[in-house]
């Protein structure tokens, strides 16, 4: 076979390259349209916001402490001249004072930071940062340093305002923490280990991370270290979106995790502190839990939502409007209740002495209460009695446990009075599937499923007809607390 002419490959090569044209073209199109992502710069921006950006040092007054030896005199006069601070463990004479330091010198506490959020001069910070100091200085980044005024912290949401005396002061802007987004990019600004004015950056990891009953906190991947408390925490708009709190660490330093406080949710609680100097929060005085969707179906309610109420305090605003414990809060003044950390935060927003509506789920419908929110105080706590104690009941209606594996009797009057309850049962013994769910000897059986639970042989004859290929709903008393548990019904055999 004769060779291929030049012009003959010239013009296959030309077809091929005239096919292939339009290919490359859209392949160029797409490339130059996908969208380009660059790492952000940050140096305006922390250039922009760091001037507001404080670092808070807290001191407190030497104690009296014992009577030192002569050598103990002379290292506390080395640690007072070289490093400022008075030696680690050493006592006092018997004056009540050290020689070379007078009682009552200021010894440092701590360091932290925090930031400035209007002209005039007020400063927020954590409440930790200045809890139990004598006296707070704050320092701006041009080194002036002002004798800082509480005006006041709440331990709840670890929030504190303070106050310098100077204005025209460098300010941060306020964000939405509402709208703040995981994975978005993020910076802190703080003084780690002292080290004034130190940038860190990252992205935002989640939202609503439950860690108080108070704090649904923002959790990100940037880099805060003891001194960082109380910094802020900044958007690529400048602006706070939230204060640096937390870590999670098993060393004491950062691992990857840290954790700061809504700015919408310190912002609420700085309001309070600027016009009262405390915090005041509702309350309607309930034990909750959680809704798992094993309970949501045993009780027909579709879906895992609301706040269980475990127990509700005597005389209080819950048992005044008529909520039981076993009920479920699904919306409190018209918002709807995801889970049961929503509800604290819910009616600690509202005014005491404020009355709204409820909506509860009880027997597989609901029900509209009012309520009157009460006033928390930060000391209360519910009082509880201990788990009531098996008794022996030669009279019990049955030897056999019935298909829950429960051996129940009748509850006498006097202690039905007692515990403020209308009906229900003390269980005896337990097997099978109640000892599998949890339930004890001297637990209290309120109902089952829909259906209150009156008498040993009633309750008897509810197990009976129990669906063997459903879950059953059993509401167990145990001192004050009420719990839902869920169990299948199985064949029980006579011992």
């Amino acid at each position: 076979m004769s060779p291929r002419s030049p012009a003959l490959a010239r013009t296959v090569l030309m077809a091929a390259i005239l096919a292939f044209a339009p290919f490359v073209a859209e392949l160029s199109h797409a490339q130059a349209a996908a969208p380009s992502y660059n790492l952000p710069d940050f140096a305006d921006l922390v250039e922009k916001t760091g001037p507001a950006v404080v670092n808070i040092r807290t001191t407190e007054r030497v104690r009296s402490r014992g009577a030192p030896g002569a050598d103990d005199d002379e290292m506390a006069e080395f640690f007072r001249r070289f490093f400022g601070v008075p030696m680690p463990g050493a006592p006092t004479p018997p004056g009540g004072q050290r020689r070379g330091q007078p009682q009552g010198e200021e010894q440092s506490r701590g360091v932290g930071s925090g930031f400035v959020i209007s002209q005039d001069g007020y400063v927020m910070t954590n409440a930790h940062v200045v809890a139990d100091a004598d006296t707070i200085y704050v320092t701006l980044l041009d080194k002036r340093e002002f004798k800082a005024k509480l005006i006041g912290s709440d331990k709840r949401t670890d929030v504190a305002l303070l106050k310098i005396d100077a204005t025209g002061l460098p300010k941060l802007a306020m964000g939405d923490s509402d709208k703040v987004r995981a994975g978005e990019w993020v910076l802190a600004i703080g003084s780690p280990f002292g080290l004034d004015n130190s940038v860190t950056a990252g992205i935002v990891s989640a939202k609503g991370r439950d860690t108080g009953d108070y704090l649904p906190f923002i959790q990100t991947d940037v880099a805060v270290n003891p001194g960082n408390s109380g910094g802020p925490l900044i958007n690529l708009r400048g602006e706070v979106i939230g204060i640096n709190s937390q870590i999670y660490s098993r060393s004491g330093g950062y691992m990857g995790i840290s954790f700061a406080i809504p700015i919408d949710e310190a912002m609420r609680v700085t309001e309070q502190l600027k016009a009262n100097g405390k915090v005041t929060r509702g309350r309607i005085a309930v034990a909750i839990g959680d809704v798992t969707k094993e309970v949501a179906d045993s009780l027909g309610l579709g879906r895992a939502r609301g706040a269980l109420v475990g127990s509700v305090e005597p005389g209080g605003p819950a048992e005044k409007a008529g909520i039981e414990a076993g009920d479920i809060i699904l919306k409190f003044n018209g918002r709807d209740i995801e889970k049961a950390s929503d509800l604290p935060r819910m009616v600690g927003d509202i005014k005491p002495g404020t009355r709204v509506p409820l909506q509860l789920w009880r027997k597989g419908a609901t029900r509209e209460v009012s309520i009157t929110v009460a006033e928390l105080d930060a000391d209360a706590k519910i009082k509880t009695r201990g788990g009531n104690s098996p008794r022996d009941d030669s009279s019990a209606p049955t030897a056999k446990p019935n298909a829950l594996g429960l051996i129940v009797n009748e509850i006498p009057d006097a202690k039905l009075k007692e515990l403020k309850i209308k009906s229900g049962v003390e269980v005896d013994q337990v097997d099978g599937p109640a000892q599998r769910a949890g339930i004890r000897p001297g637990d209290i059986i309120l109902r089952l499923g829909d259906s209150d639970v009156t008498s040993p042989r009633q309750f008897n004859e509810l197990v009976k007809g129990l669906d063997k290929g459903r879950i059953a709903a059993v509401f167990v008393r145990r001192g004050d607390a009420t719990q839902v548990l869920t169990l299948r019904p199985g064949t029980m055999s006579s011992r």
